[in-house]
């Protein structure tokens, strides 16, 4: 009989549905049981494209005898860390401080109230490596709970008093937000660049998406060539690694190499929305077309294999397949033969560095190691030609490639992950004047507001979870972030107001709702599930800081309104981080972004007349082909004689009847231009 996980939405539940343990879901379900029945609670938590999740399933988890102990010993419960990463984020803390580090999948025991008294991560079905075997350690917990109960509640006080981030008392005052700051930072990640393969540190080896971005935009405001250095010389390492998937396009998570070679084959859409975005700006920054290729292979894989039916994007694909880890990627000399031909085979095992032996598992992940002119040098072709037979041979690959047994798709919908993917397609659209984009994005944003947006008489709220046609769970402040950032660059696309109207919503309720007394904000709203502390994560992990990322849309909402609430907050965001930024920039990128656009300051851009001109399109291309990382635009098809909806358009009209821009900076504007000659200069082309 399947448990109570098969009725749930997340993909990773249900792969645990038919476990012999008797999970539950996180509620009120299981803790009222727990309580009632005075048992300890055994927290797993993970998530369905972790390699080592499915690993302990096996061996623990689908093993009858250690179900029965789990189920004899414990309330058991299950959570997937995607749909409540405010779960998640309490109890890794308390992982990492009770063991030094962490990971998943996550194994915690909790009192009955919820509070953490021992955690790991994976545990063994035998004892090896020095550790004890999972029977062993629920075995031994289970004797502290109710042998040594005293213990065991004073280790719960203290851990669980160590988690409370209500008040921080940590930061500076707003004035060490400034130019030095961010040298002192960049001067950091010079130092710790891995000039021999790009990126930071050995292996395992991640992306890091945000530090490049903030590196992308410090460069565009002091020239710092070093600094553009850094991403240019990575994002070509990393196109070319095998941590990029040559055939099909998309990142995976990591390498766990040094060199980008090997990767962890999961493919997350949080990556690939924040990689294809800074690829696109690494094109906008040097004409590069290498970049805008990657970048549009990204979009094309994510619009081809990722997006649902209705609009919206997947979560994740597997690491394994039929499992094995990276089956369905990698290739051997042999099975290119027999699909290519000698001659295309030649090409192929040239150009992707393969070998006889391999170089994962007597297979070959396909890389590229050598540039396309050393590739065709070697192979007496000339570059045109090269180009050609690398299509001709790509699609045979992948053609050929859909016919294996696909990784596990985890098709759930997150709010604050397709807040990622939309920003960056919907300023893809806009860029590279991309139709199919901008109707990708549009089809995507209308689903996100018509499923998980909820406007209510307290204001615009989120849904964090889409699946099986259900929308569930609280929105966490990553959702309301990444959406508002989405609905901003989704209406500098289309200038369909109700966008923008969105994302003003979102604002007004994280500074109704989320909002700490010190300063900056909490993960979740004041009318949240009551937790064992209110979760406040304040640097990046794989995705964007929530704090940060709001504090980036709120000053871009301050240029777009003059509001100077909005200014305050993300200042108090910032102020908060000033002394981490300047002493652990990796881990402060999005903050460093949004202190970066602070110190640079907005660029103000409103445009009057009708979009269908082509006098308008001649200026909004001018405005958009370059990457202009504190810009922000505003459009009314018409004159406007008096106040707008959004205030930047107050009082702005046409200049001898003709599309008009208007260039400004805190609401302060330069005379107002019709060529796109003037408005080039204007933006200080």
């Amino acid at each position: 009989m399947p448990n109570r996980l098969a009725d749930e939405t997340s993909p990773y539940l249900r792969q645990h549905a038919d476990n012999p343990v008797e999970w539950y879901p996180w509620g009120e379900e299981a803790l009222n049981r727990a309580r009632s029945e005075d048992k300890p609670i055994l927290l797993s938590v993970g998530y369905s494209a972790c390699h080592w999740c499915h690993v302990m399933a096996h061996e623990s988890f689908e093993d009858a005898e250690t179900a029965a102990l789990m189920n004899q010993l414990y309330v058991n419960i299950k959570v997937d860390r995607e749909e409540r990463p405010d779960i998640d984020d309490i109890y890794m803390s308390a992982v990492q401080a009770m063991t030094g580090g962490g990971g998943w999948p996550m194994t915690v025991f909790l009192l009955p109230d919820g509070r953490p008294f021992y955690g790991g991560t994976y545990y063994p079905p035998t004892p090896r490596h020095g550790l004890p075997s999972f029977q062993q350690i629920l075995g031994g917990i289970h004797d502290a709970y109710t042998s040594r109960r005293s213990e065991v509640e004073q280790a719960a006080e203290q851990l669980t008093g160590a988690l409370d981030n209500s008040l921080l008392n940590i930061g500076a005052e707003a004035e060490a937000l400034n130019a030095e700051l961010l040298d002192r930072a960049t001067a950091k990640f010079k130092a710790n660049f891995d000039q021999t393969y790009g990126g930071f540190g050995g292996a395992p080896k991640f992306p890091q998406p945000m530090n490049f971005t903030f590196l992308l935009a410090y460069h565009q405001r002091t020239g710092d060539s070093g600094a553009l250095d850094i991403v240019t010389y990575t994002l070509e390492q990393m196109a070319r690694g095998g941590i990029y998937d040559q055939i099909g396009g998309g990142f995976a998570r990591y390498s766990v190499d040094a060199l980008w070679l090997v990767p962890h084959f999961e493919k997350m859409l949080y990556d690939n929305a924040q990689l294809s975005r800074l690829y696109l700006r690494a094109y906008q920054v040097t004409g590069n077309p290498f970049f805008r290729r990657i970048a549009e292979e990204v979009y094309d894989y994510i619009l081809r294999e990722m997006t649902a039916p209705e609009g919206g994007f997947y979560s994740a694909t597997d690491a394994d397949s039929e499992g094995e880890e990276g089956k369905f990627f990698v290739w051997s000399i042999e099975e290119v033969t027999k699909l290519l031909g000698e001659d295309d085979a030649k090409i192929a095992i040239e150009y992707f560095g393969m070998t006889p032996r391999g170089n994962f598992e007597g297979h070959n992940i396909l890389y590229v190691p050598n540039q396309e002119a050393t590739a065709a040098e070697r192979l007496n072709m000339s570059m045109d030609d090269l180009r050609a037979a690398l299509a001709r041979i790509k699609d045979r690959l992948y053609a050929a490639r859909t016919h294996r047994v696909h990784p596990g798709l985890d098709d759930k919908i997150l709010t604050g992950w397709n807040g990622l993917m939309l920003a960056s397609l919907a300023e893809a659209a806009r860029t590279l004047g991309r139709e199919d984009y901008r109707q990708a994005a549009v089809r995507a944003g209308d689903f996100l507001l018509d499923k998980l947006v909820r406007r209510t008489d307290g204001g615009v709220r989120v849904l964090r979870t889409y699946n099986y046609g259900q929308a569930k769970l609280n929105g966490v402040l990553e959702d309301y972030a990444c959406l508002a950032d989405a609905m901003i660059e989704l209406y500098m696309t289309t200038f369909d107001v109700r966008y923008f109207e969105t994302a003003r919503g979102l604002a007004e309720t994280v500074l109704g709702h989320f909002r700490a007394e010190d300063g900056g904000f909490f993960d979740v709203s004041d009318d949240h599930e009551a937790l064992i502390v209110r979760p406040r994560s304040l640097q990046d992990n794989a995705v964007p800081s929530g704090g940060a990322m709001m504090a980036r849309v709120l000053f871009r909402l301050a240029a777009y309104t003059g509001d100077e609430r909005y200014d305050e907050a993300a200042t108090g965001v910032l102020r908060l981080l000033a002394n981490a930024m300047g002493e652990y920039p990796q881990a402060f990128g999005e903050a460093l972004g949004a202190a970066e656009m602070r110190v640079a300051g907005m660029q103000e851009l409103a445009l009057v007349g009708s979009l269908m001109s082509n006098e308008m399109k001649a200026l909004r291309e001018t405005a958009f082909r370059k990457f202009r990382p504190n810009l922000i635009a505003a459009h009314a098809a018409a004159d406007v004689d008096g106040e707008h909806t959004i205030p930047l358009l107050s009082h702005r009209t046409m200049r001898s009847g003709q599309p008009t821009a208007y260039v400004c900076r805190n609401f302060a504007c330069q005379m107002p231009v019709t060529t796109p000659e003037d408005l080039a200069k204007q933006l200080g082309d």
